[in-house]
């Protein structure tokens, strides 16, 4: 150490303490100012660490409510999905429950159509023996033909009382308009006397099942002459006006 180092101590003491105004103490006062920057810094400090302890419940409480409300709309969803397939199921079950009901009330109606179709033959033949037996008895005068007969009438009658109850009815055919629906033409035949398209003669009897038709009837159907369709043709004429025949 120089002789020169020793004095500069003592200067700078001498500096700091004519720098310092009067009636101040400069030691004291940047103390106390140190002091007050620590604990503030330190509040600073403790705050933003209880703030932050206190964001970590908080974002793990955000996440569970994001993941419930995740679940919650898949279980929406599929809640949806489900309530559309009960109104599918529901809808078709209806349908369903319908088609069967009618299904049930079809085969209690119509159930026996087949065995009455196979049966009408028999009331054709018991017809044809009541006519052919008739036309016997009436050339021989024989009484126990007429029995026969009044037998077989009353067979005839007890038949077409049974098919009656299920249902069975015949088509009225004689002298009714042809109707293409229940009748069946099997020849036409000239006749003026009735009008055209009537049914003059039954070949065999039709029959219906309630409201469905077992067979047509075969009929015979009347047509005009020409000569009658002629004077038809010019009675429909409108006569011609005198203006006209200027």
């Amino acid at each position: 150490m120089t002789p020169g180092d020793d004095n500069k101590p003592d200067e700078d003491v001498e500096v700091a303490e004519s720098s310092a105004s009067p009636g101040e103490e400069p030691s004291e006062g940047s103390i106390a100012a140190s002091e007050e920057l620590e604990a503030a810094l330190r509040e600073a400090t403790e705050s933003v660490e209880a703030r932050e302890a206190e964001g970590e419940p908080t974002g793990a409480l955000s996440e569970e409510v994001q993941a419930a409300q995740g679940e919650f709309e898949e279980l929406s969803q599929e809640r949806d999905e489900l309530l559309d397939r009960c109104l599918r199921l529901q809808a078709e079950f209806e349908n369903f429950r319908r088609r069967t009901l009618k299904e049930r009330q079809e085969g209690h109606n119509y159930g026996h159509q087949n065995l009455v179709k196979d049966l009408l033959p028999t009331v054709d033949n018991l017809d044809r023996a009541l006519g052919h037996s008739a036309e016997s008895a009436e050339g021989s005068g024989g009484e126990d033909l007429q029995a026969l007969l009044q037998g077989i009438e009353m067979v005839r009658q007890e038949f077409l009382g049974v098919l009656g109850k299920h249902g069975v009815t015949k088509i009225e055919a004689a002298d009714q308009p042809f109707d293409p629906a229940i009748h069946e033409a099997m020849t036409q035949v000239v006749d003026d006397s009735v009008p055209q398209g009537t049914v003059l003669q039954v070949l065999e009897e039709g029959y219906q099942l309630k409201d469905r038709m077992l067979r047509p009837a075969r009929v015979v159907v009347s047509k005009q002459s020409e000569s009658a369709a002629a004077s038809e043709d010019a009675a429909a004429e409108p006569e011609p006006s005198p203006e006209d025949s200027e």
